[in-house]
């Protein structure tokens, strides 16, 4: 007899809010897409698990190269490393997270967050322009947890490249993920591991990437991994923020 999982779910920012790749219990997996990270949490059942592509639980200060999931993950992948980008200590990510009135107020919470982040931080650190532009969606999901402790032990980091490490055996991607190359790779990973062809290939609409998507499908096998117990944590035992959010990858 098979063993009943609960409501699963990949997520991945996108450029039109976020993307969800969702199976539900003896349901064929589906595409859900919502502005915020809230609404697709509220559309799955009671006891859903999630893995999304967002950090989770933050240190009030940073010792060495990044979190220490980071770190972690990191030591997994060769040149995928560079995907796992290090954010700062929470005072920098909530300085940084806007909203901002316009490009100046933007650029002067770019350089107070920068100062934030190498006061928290030992070496002193900045952090990347790519890691700017998520600030807003890592507070969006920290409150959430925050305001719902209980979404905390279902509601958890992952990392698409590691899940794609891990979903192959061990051997990290060869090509970038934007890439056709790349996006052929992950696709052939992700048939192996049994999505169907006609979801992975499916149209996505406006402000979701084919890469979002790729991602989120390597997520929703995560969660299921998760759901199963089989699910790897970057470190092991997981860290806790003064929050009580737990600071690890899962894949």
């Amino acid at each position: 007899m098979s063993e009943a999982l609960p409501a699963l779910a990949g997520v991945d920012g996108c450029r039109a809010g976020w993307v969800a790749a969702v199976r539900l219990p003896g349901r064929a997996p589906s595409f859900h897409v919502a502005a915020r990270f809230a609404d697709l949490v509220d559309r799955l059942p009671d006891g859903a698990v999630v893995a999304v592509d967002m950090p989770i639980g933050l240190p009030e200060r940073i010792e060495g190269t990044g979190r220490v999931p980071e770190q972690a993950a990191r030591r997994m992948l060769g040149k995928r490393r560079a995907s796992i980008f290090p954010i700062p200590a929470r005072a920098a990510v909530k300085r940084g997270a806007g909203p901002f009135a316009d490009a100046d107020e933007r650029r002067a919470a770019f350089r107070e967050a920068s100062r934030l982040a190498r006061d928290g931080s030992d070496p002193p650190k900045g952090f990347s322009i790519q890691a700017f532009g998520i600030f807003p969606k890592i507070v969006e999901i920290d409150r959430l947890l925050r305001r719902q402790a209980g979404l905390a032990s279902r509601v958890f980091e992952s990392h698409p490249e590691l899940a794609f490490a891990l979903l192959n055996g061990g051997a990290e991607m060869g090509s970038a993920k934007k890439t056709a190359a790349g996006a052929a790779e992950r696709r052939a990973v992700l048939r192996r591991r049994g999505l169907a062809a006609s979801f992975l290939d499916r149209p996505l609409g406006p402000g979701v990437g084919r890469d979002d998507w790729l991602d989120a499908s390597a997520l929703l096998l995560v969660a299921e991994r998760f759901a199963r117990g089989t699910a790897r944590s970057f470190p092991d035992p997981p860290g806790r923020d003064a929050h009580g959010l737990p600071v690890c990858i899962r894949a």
